[in-house]
């Protein structure tokens, strides 16, 4: 058993504790969660940090299986110029894609992850998240916009998601983005989304979106109908008008994956328009093609200086309790609470004056 305070303990289950206490057993079950007061007397075996303890971080959006991309696309380019780079250079042998996709488990892990919400087009990285302490979704993708092509695409997906299975690797079939899958896909892959299906959806990336297809609002909002959680991914170039239509069906999240856009288009995207609307607000890296690294606390911060007003604890909660929310495991991650395991998180320095993340802070596990 251990007993661990700090200046604040953010359980991302109620308000920020100054000098609060956190103990949890051996195997990192929360036992016990006190609140000072700011009063914390000097405890025999109780471990004192000059941080903020947070719970484990939650990544609602990343593809494992493009790590090897890493340093491959040059940024700038645009959206559309991606997609193509993407498309033109992801293929690599099965020994360099294992090999990249390990190395970025291992940073995700080192940088406080413990869930992912993660993009699968192919089986390559399954063993890898089969092996991983990350707990991750997978989310077997489907391109296509030949309507021709519709049901072969289906056929192929089923496939990925059938080894996602045998490997023990829970998770769903979901459409790449409203521009990029045809109306017949777009059918196929709602005969296969449940009441308890998450989903994952690209949405407004780019003004380029917009040329590509239409409707995008009324897609998103079938899905939402018809599943239990669905996370739209950038909504870089959502106005007020939409995120409002969407955050109206009540199981929308809005994932935010900052330093990617910034690398594609040279775009934030609208955290303090979307904050005002919802607090469904949820973070992701993206993937080691559009992003140099895999680090969650990088996003928020960027997120927290685009919105400076959003109180620390809140900016948190986006990458913590509202990511396992989202990817529907925050039975036992997001939060520190009694009975829960979500681990346990330094983070220091931090301006504790202000409380604000400093470009130098870092995290720490404790658990």
């Amino acid at each position: 058993m251990r007993t661990i305070a700090a200046q604040y303990v953010f359980t991302s289950a109620g308000k920020p504790l100054r000098r609060g206490v956190v103990t949890a057993d051996d195997d990192g079950t929360i036992l016990a969660v006190e609140d000072t007061g700011g009063e914390l007397t000097e405890r025999a075996a109780t471990e004192f940090y000059n941080g903020i303890i947070i719970p484990g971080m939650v990544n609602s959006h990343s593809h494992l299986e493009l790590s090897h991309m890493r340093d491959l696309i040059p940024g700038g380019g645009g959206l559309q110029k991606f997609i193509l780079a993407v498309r033109d250079r992801r293929e690599a042998e099965q020994d360099a894609v294992t090999t990249a996709a390990e190395k970025a488990d291992r940073e995700m892990r080192d940088g406080g992850i413990v869930a992912c919400g993660d993009i699968s087009n192919t089986p390559a990285s399954f063993d890898v998240k089969r092996r991983s302490p990350i707990r991750y979704l997978t989310f077997t993708e489907l391109f296509g916009s030949d309507p021709l092509l519709a049901t072969s695409r289906m056929n192929e997906a089923l496939k990925v998601a059938d080894a996602a299975t045998k490997a023990g690797l829970p998770g769903n079939i979901t459409p790449h983005a409203v521009y990029s899958v045809s109306e017949q896909l777009f059918s196929l892959v709602r005969q296969h989304i449940n009441p308890d299906s998450v989903i994952s959806l690209h949405f407004l990336e780019s003004e380029d979106e917009r040329k590509m297809a239409e409707r995008h609002v009324e897609r998103a909002l079938t899905l939402a109908s018809l599943s239990s959680q669905l996370i739209l991914v950038h909504n870089t170039v959502i106005t007020h008008g939409e995120a409002v239509k969407l955050a109206s069906a009540g199981n929308t999240w809005f994932c935010l994956c900052p330093s990617s856009n910034m690398r594609i288009s040279g775009t934030m995207p609208p955290v303090a328009l979307i904050r005002k609307i919802t607090a469904r607000i949820v973070a992701g890296t993206d993937s080691l093609a559009s992003n140099d690294k895999l680090d969650l606390l990088t996003e928020l911060r960027l997120l927290h200086e685009a919105s400076p007003d959003t109180p620390l604890e809140e900016v948190i909660r986006w990458g913590t309790i509202n990511g396992a929310e989202a990817l529907k495991m925050s039975e036992s991650l997001g939060s520190i609470e009694p009975g829960k395991k979500p681990g346990l998180l330094l983070l220091e320095p931090v301006d504790l004056v202000n409380l604000r993340l400093l470009p130098h802070s870092r995290v720490r596990r404790l658990l």
